[in-house]
């Protein structure tokens, strides 16, 4: 095993991810689905989940509440993923995709998180510090769960630089405008795919040229010290204020996203805790991101994939 930095992934919102298939998906009949699978599921966990299926270790803090939450702790042990669960008020949520097989069409479904309190927040906070490592790194993915403050994302950042971390967060909606809109100290990197970054940007990233400067002007005005974004089947960007560049996977039939995007994270994350170079890091995401849309439903990449996928792609210099 490749030596390796302390990792430690943060869900606040996590989730029982379930799948399963129908014949058709159409309005009004009872619908006869295929066996359910169940997964782990939110930001933070699929980024520690995949950490451990490529050979690394990563322990997941994660936000859980009632029967569901316990299901959830229960799935990651049976994947020897190392969990540090912190009990919050209500539920832990489900989320469910179906497949149609007359189409191979994949809908998904994601039902909100529980309304969690001022002494959440606290516990949570409370787990993060004591757990961080000195000088280890820190990954916040995933939504952040209702009723927790708006910056939150950001006190966490700001707590765990105190031991010298390096914080790499992937989120989406209002915490992301939040993180863009309101930078302090710039976390060190801040993943943000092709939608993601349209909606910020309030204009399509049609080229790369678009997504480049895209990504250019959140390092210039502090967001991040390196900003990733992706730009779906065509591979991902990177930039800092040393590096520029873009990675191409191969050509992929895609089964499934679930999951897609965390994966990069993951592998990504362990690559740089490896101490691997900025464009051979971005290389591991992007093939893991690729082997895991060749999985069916919720399931993630495995090593033999990733490295088949990683020895395909090409890496440019923007």
């Amino acid at each position: 095993m490749r030596a390796q930095a302390d990792i430690l992934t943060i869900t606040l919102n996590p989730a029982v991810d379930l799948a399963t298939n129908v014949a058709q998906v159409i309005a009004g009949p009872k619908l006869r689905c295929g066996p359910p699978r169940f997964d782990p599921g939110g930001g933070g966990v699929n980024v520690a989940r995949t950490v451990c299926k490529l050979g690394g270790v990563a322990r997941a803090i994660v936000a859980i509440g009632g029967a569901m939450g316990e299901m959830l702790i229960e799935l990651l042990a049976a994947e020897d993923v190392p969990a540090l669960p912190v009990a919050v008020s209500g539920e832990t949520r489900q989320s469910f995709a179906v497949t149609d097989n007359s189409n191979s069409a994949q809908f998904r479904f994601s039902v909100p998180g529980p309304a969690l309190q001022s002494k959440d927040a606290y516990q949570l906070l409370a787990a993060i510090a004591e757990h961080a490592a000195k000088d280890g790194w820190v990954v916040i993915s995933g939504s952040v769960a209702p009723g927790l403050p708006a910056d939150f994302q950001s006190q966490i950042a700001s707590l765990v630089a105190k031991k010298g971390a390096r914080v790499i967060i992937d989120t989406s909606s209002h915490a992301l405008d939040r993180l863009i809109a309101h930078p302090t100290t710039p976390v060190h990197l801040l993943r943000v795919d092709q939608s993601e970054a349209a909606e910020a940007a309030g204009r399509p990233m049609t080229t790369v040229a678009d997504s480049l400067s895209f990504a250019a002007d959140l390092v210039a005005c502090g967001v991040a010290e390196t900003i990733v974004t992706g730009r779906g089947a065509e591979g991902s960007i990177l930039v800092s204020n040393k590096h520029r560049f873009f990675c191409r996977p191969p050509v992929i039939k895609a089964h499934s996203t679930i999951g897609a995007g965390d994966a990069f994270v993951g592998a990504m994350t362990l690559a740089l805790a490896r101490g691997d170079a900025p464009d051979q890091a971005l290389q591991w995401g992007v093939a893991a991101a690729g082997a895991t849309v060749k999985t069916e439903g919720t399931a993630l990449c495995e090593l033999a994939s990733v490295q088949t996928c990683f020895d395909a792609c090409r890496i440019e210099v923007l």
